[in-house]
């Protein structure tokens, strides 16, 4: 067996070493969870069939959300940037993979860790309190197929941010805008279906969409045959063009660090 998957297990078991400290964070999540799907509920009561969907949808779209959080990271960033500060990513630079694929294989083994202890209960809580709709056999399938690449989209997305800090020394700013960029554009704060004409055309095209707004549109159903293959191939497409971009900041950072002598 090759390095990555070994880095792969090793991110798993680290993000299971504590595992009361990740139902902690599935509890808040969960509690998150209730204030949103009231206020949904109450948008849907005015707007019965908004976007879309009935109250069941938004309501299940709510805590797929809240499910989701910690597998695709939209609150964080990534410890390479700490590394990268300090100087300790020419360390990462001699390991025996790519600093890239070695981080991609960490970071999918903590989003397994994070699906594992953290989704549970915000799924199993609104489907006991709320009307909640569940997805058959296939559409279970579909939904483990689009998790990883939402995981791997938030990667990409968060890989590009760490590398800026070879430029810009500091990745606050670009923490904060990427935040907000997430927030609003994955559907984290409400369904993108509900955003009106052209804005809504972008936001669904845009790659933060695969990490919220598709996985939650094929646990509910809402794609079948060609048009479920055409939402795992957008979200693939964005994580190919992302990782892409992330291989190619990666050359061009090697190479600035090899002319400041690192």
């Amino acid at each position: 067996m090759g390095v990555l998957p070994w880095v792969w297990w090793y991110g798993f078991r680290r993000h299971t070493a504590y595992p009361l400290g990740s139902l902690t964070e599935s509890v808040t999540n969960t509690a998150f969870g209730f204030m949103r799907a009231y206020v949904l509920l109450a948008l849907w009561e005015v707007r019965p069939s908004l976007g879309g969907y009935d109250a069941a949808d938004a309501v299940t779209f709510c805590f797929i959300t809240q499910a989701l959080i910690g597998p695709v990271q939209i609150f964080g960033g990534m410890d390479l940037t700490d590394r990268i500060r300090n100087g300790d990513v020419a360390i990462d630079l001699h390991r025996p993979a790519g600093l890239q694929g070695w981080w991609l294989a960490d970071d999918l083994g903590r989003a397994a860790a994070s699906l594992v202890l953290r989704a549970g209960p915000p799924l199993l809580a609104g489907a006991l309190v709320f009307p909640f709709r569940w997805p058959g056999p296939a559409g279970l399938a579909a939904f483990a197929a689009a998790v990883p690449l939402a995981a791997a989209v938030s990667f990409g997305l968060r890989y590009l941010v760490a590398m800026g800090m070879f430029w810009l020394h500091d990745d606050r700013g670009l923490q904060a805008v990427t935040l907000v960029m997430s927030l609003f554009f994955s559907g984290m704060i409400l369904p993108l279906v509900v955003f009106p004409g052209a804005l809504g055309t972008v936001a669904r095209a845009l790659p933060w969409a695969a990490q919220i707004q598709v996985p939650a549109d094929v646990f509910l159903g809402r794609y079948t045959g060609a048009e479920l293959i055409g939402a795992l191939g957008f979200q693939a497409a964005w994580a190919a063009v992302l990782l892409g971009a992330g291989a190619l900041l990666t050359r061009a950072a090697r190479r600035k660090l090899v002319v400041h002598g690192g």
